[in-house]
């Protein structure tokens, strides 16, 4: 289904209908993704707890319905166009299969030292191409990750890490100002 919107009034229309019906909008919207096991109810809600669950029951892996479900028609496709601050520097362009592949070889890299579904993984890395890899990476595994602004200092980090219990950090090992 289209769900691009090429007017304002279309824009309207659609966000008057999202708040006076969120369940079939968002089921509308929610039947192009890629479900592991579909949802019983998309909205089930009670303010006076107050309790919400959105796609109640459900289970998806959103790395898939980046991946799987647009590769046979977005591989060769730019899926990260980096630019670096130095006008010198080489701009990075990553297809989608490209991306697809480092997310795989970057999440098996972290199974292989141990990370599992539901592990705590701490990202502190400067705006580069790997830092949406590893992000990507992680869910594609189930691991929930917390990023951390490059610019925290060490001790600021190592609350982070300790208050989540993360179980790996993920860094580079340098960065260039203002990157």
């Amino acid at each position: 289904m289209n769900h691009k919107i090429s007017s304002l009034f279309e824009y309207t229309a659609k966000y008057e209908n999202s708040i006076s019906n969120p369940e079939a909008f968002w089921g509308e919207i929610a039947e192009d993704f890629r479900w592991r096991k579909p949802w019983s109810k998309v909205l089930d809600w009670n303010f006076e707890e107050p309790k919400m669950e959105w796609f109640k029951d459900s289970k998806l892996n959103l790395t898939e319905n980046i991946f799987e479900r647009l590769l046979p028609t977005h591989a060769d496709k730019t899926a990260i166009l980096w630019e670096p601050n130095d006008p010198n520097s080489d701009s990075v362009s990553l297809t989608y299969a490209e991306l697809f592949e480092a997310t795989c070889k970057f999440a098996n890299a972290m199974r292989a030292n141990g990370v599992r579904k539901g592990d705590r993984v701490i990202i502190y890395m400067p705006m580069v191409p790997e830092a949406a890899i590893a992000m990507l990476a992680c869910a594609r595994i189930g691991a929930v990750h917390s990023v951390v602004f490059a610019g925290f200092s060490s001790s600021a980090l190592a609350d982070r890490i300790n208050d989540c219990q993360a179980k790996m950090v993920l860094t580079s090992d340098g960065k260039f100002p203002r990157e």
